[in-house]
């Protein structure tokens, strides 16, 4: 239904005393905007029973009367930190509101939780004139009856004393709003000092890579090891608040993260994954910062892909079948792996994030043994050894790689960087020296240049609903969506971090389904309906129902997996 303004608060005391007792279905009755003085409040669908989602409710302030002074959201990154630190505000003082009232989720008043990263979310975005607040609220009743009584406490009492308390700048501890604000500042002019130095990732001095366990993405506490740069690859950079932050840089190129098992490689590549986010203070990864395009890459035994040109890696199949534009029910390890890598450079990537442990095997290396034994004629496998060094000097690709068995991956090393407890050494004098001392004895298989970076055009996106079928589109948890019938899965997909992504991605593919048109390539109109969220807030992904509280900014990288993993995906 349309919101229409219904007047100021005292209509919504009436309301509620007159469907006191009555059945749950007369909370419908409350749709609709309020004014509060200082606020407006919309409740904007009201949930069909005490059981089902709660009700979705919005408050809208003036910055004006908010008073949050502007220099703190005054550009995108700082307007996106100032959200971030309102929102964690509001998060933890909504803790001393929370209470059962009846039945079901009767009483309840939530709004999304923030992880360790800072990134855009829906329940907070400051506007050109307002700041507006996304929030559920469980309607109480006893069975299915309304507690009329009760919903005036929580509207008319709770929801106004925790809307003065979170959202007015009055109200802030303005010390730490502006230490959230300047340390995303810092942060950004680390990202810029990279990009001038040509740097792909950076870690800072002291950090704390470890978590807390394989569960929690907080920091580890007691015994975990702060990092500590190599002399070699040691940078310091002056930052906008005046600090100098010191730590280990990695150049463009082909960098390797050696070292011995549990000695903290994967803990660095894990902590470079993330690094394509900011993190609050505290996190221990303040400044671990990677390109924000860096892909984690790994096998997918068993993914659906579609039209993928993985000829730089498999080709000459038995039966003569193609490669150049790849499409199977169930990948093996290197067509998957090699299909997630093309797919992360036609979105964009500048580098890639390789772990051997989450590797095929057989993609990644072939060692002269084998290649005595099996002649390249019968391998249709370019191995991955074959194709680093290219992807770098013609794409521009970089690529960091974690190994603890194939050294033959010396050969091709830009930077070796070995883990021993925890503790980074250089050792790419030494890495050159094994190569001389040992020769591998193998031979380069690939064949070639690149080609062109792929740029496919979609047809249609996915199974579309018959007339009269039921039809959604939605997250049913972190790693998994739902499209109509199909299931898109990502649990390979390791830079999500928050499920409010996965939603997001969700209402992406709503959207997307609509503006394939057969000749923008698939890349390009991803690229523009994110640009259009950064540019116009979630309302931009808002369904017939309005925009939801509970939605954060994915990145282009991680809605391509998910159309690149939809069973009904249709190419030109």
């Amino acid at each position: 239904m349309a919101v229409q303004t219904q007047g100021v608060r005292e209509d919504l005391r009436r309301t509620l005393e007159r469907i006191n007792g009555r059945g749950y279905p007369a909370y419908r009755d409350l749709e609709g905007t309020y004014r509060f003085g200082s606020f407006t409040l919309a409740i904007e669908h009201v949930q069909s029973d005490p059981f089902a989602p709660p009700s979705r409710f919005r408050v809208d302030i003036p910055l004006s009367t908010a008073g949050i002074p502007a220099e703190l959201y005054s550009d995108p990154v700082r307007r996106t930190a100032m959200e971030d630190f309102i929102l964690r505000t509001a998060y933890h003082r909504l803790k001393g509101w929370r209470q059962r009232r009846g039945s079901g989720k009767s009483g309840l008043i939530d709004i999304a939780e923030p992880g360790q990263v800072v990134i855009r979310r829906s329940a907070v975005e400051i506007g050109k004139t307002h700041l507006t607040v996304r929030f559920v609220v469980g309607l109480p009743a006893r069975g299915r009856t309304v507690l009329g009584r009760q919903a005036q406490e929580m509207i008319l009492d709770d929801i106004p004393a925790w809307v003065e308390e979170s959202f007015f700048w009055r109200a802030m501890d303005q010390d730490r709003a502006r230490d959230h604000v300047a340390l995303a500042v810092d942060q950004e002019a680390v990202r810029r000092w990279m990009a001038e130095e040509g740097l792909i990732a950076f870690v800072g001095d002291g950090a704390v890579l470890p978590r807390e366990s394989g569960q929690s993405d907080k920091p580890m506490g007691h015994g975990a090891v702060p990092f500590q740069s190599p002399k070699a690859f040691r940078r310091e950079v002056r930052l906008p608040s005046g600090r100098m932050v010191a730590g280990m840089a990695i150049s463009r190129g082909i960098t390797l993260i050696c070292g011995g098992g549990y000695h903290g490689k994967s803990t660095l590549l894990r902590a470079l994954e993330q690094g394509v986010y900011n993190h609050i203070a505290g996190d221990g990864r303040e400044w671990v910062l990677a390109d924000r395009s860096a892909v984690k890459i790994r096998a997918e035994d068993g993914r659906w892909v579609r039209g993928v040109d993985i000829s730089p890696f498999i080709n000459d199949l038995p039966h003569g079948k193609p490669t150049d534009r790849f499409s199977t029910e169930s990948a093996s390890g290197a067509t998957s792996q090699a299909a997630n890598i093309m797919e992360a450079v036609e979105v964009g990537a500048r580098v890639l994030l390789i772990d051997e442990d989450t590797s095929a095997t057989n993609f990644m290396i072939r060692d002269a043994r084998m290649q005595a034994l099996v002649a390249k004629e019968h391998e249709p496998i370019t191995p991955f050894i074959d194709r680093a060094r290219q992807l770098f000097d013609e794409w521009g690709v970089s690529t960091v790689l974690v190994v603890g068995g194939a050294g033959d991956y010396l050969d091709i090393a830009d930077a070796v960087i070995a883990m021993e407890s925890y503790v980074p050494k250089d050792v790419t004098a030494e890495a050159h020296r094994v190569v001389e001392q040992f020769p591998s004895g193998r031979k380069v298989e690939a064949v070639g240049p690149l080609l062109d970076k792929p740029a496919r055009k979609v047809q249609e996106l996915g199974r579309r609903p018959k007339e009269g079928e039921k039809w959604k589109v939605e997250a049913k948890d972190a790693r998994l969506i739902l499209y109509g019938r199909d299931r898109v899965v990502l649990q390979a997909v390791e830079q999500l971090v928050e499920i409010g992504q996965t939603r997001a991605i969700a209402a992406c593919l709503r959207m997307l389904a609509d503006r394939v048109d057969g000749r923008t390539p698939m890349a390009d109109l991803i690229h523009e309906l994110l640009s259009s969220v950064e540019q116009k807030g979630f309302s931009a992904l808002a369904g017939s129902r309005g925009c939801p509280g509970n939605l954060a900014m994915p990145r282009a990288h991680e809605v391509a997996a998910a159309v690149n993993r939809l069973e009904g995906l249709k190419l030109i």
